[in-house]
């Protein structure tokens, strides 16, 4: 019901910043929210943001609170991630799902995933 387009990955210094974008299509009009996911090799799969599709409540993980913001411009069916103050450790692939129907509903529509990489 829900395709998901990751954009805006790339390679970033210590310091920089970078500007995710999930563009999404279909029957959007369906979801309840939006979350950016990152996979570090050898790592568990990271929730690092969320947000109500057609809304502005948002939340963080504790990691990325203070540098990342996640927004939505809903006329363009597109949530954003923006990271500032990027650090070595925020590399990893950035995955964009949508959580449909309720806010207990499961994360079940995932786009292809964008690399990120920080270096020191």
């Amino acid at each position: 019901q829900v395709q998901l387009v990751e954009s805006g990955g790339g390679l970033v210094q210590a310091g920089g910043s970078l500007r995710l974008s999930c563009a999404a299509s279909g029957r959007t009009f369906s979801s309840y929210a939006v979350g950016w996911f990152r996979q570090a090799p050898g790592n568990e799969r990271e929730l690092v943001a969320t947000i109500r599709w057609g809304g502005d409540t948002t939340s963080y993980a504790d990691s990325v609170k203070g540098r990342f913001t996640i927004s939505g411009d809903y006329a363009k069916n597109t949530v954003y991630l923006q990271m500032n103050s990027m650090k070595p450790e925020d590399t990893a692939v950035y995955y964009c799902a949508v959580k449909s129907g309720s806010r207990w509903g499961e994360y079940d529509y995932w786009g292809q995933g964008t690399q990120v990489t920080v270096s020191s």
